[in-house]
């Protein structure tokens, strides 16, 4: 049996990918057109799938006003 030796190059780049993969999450934005078109309907049901497969869900809420 032969063992793979790997150049370190190829070690860190190993190990960046799977930290990048392990640890970063993604940002998904609900926009609509107008109050009442489902934005808050849409994103509970994507949550609720996201958590049924087993990932970390979190919401988050921005109250902007312009003055």
């Amino acid at each position: 049996m032969e063992i793979k030796r790997f150049r370190s190059e190829e070690l860190l780049e190993m190990i960046q990918r799977e930290q990048t993969e392990k640890y970063h999450g993604k940002l998904k934005i609900f926009f609509g057109y107008a109050a009442g078109v489902g934005k808050t309907y849409a994103m509970l049901e994507a949550a609720h799938e996201a958590k049924n497969n087993g990932k970390d869900v979190v919401v988050g809420y921005v109250y902007y006003r312009i003055r």
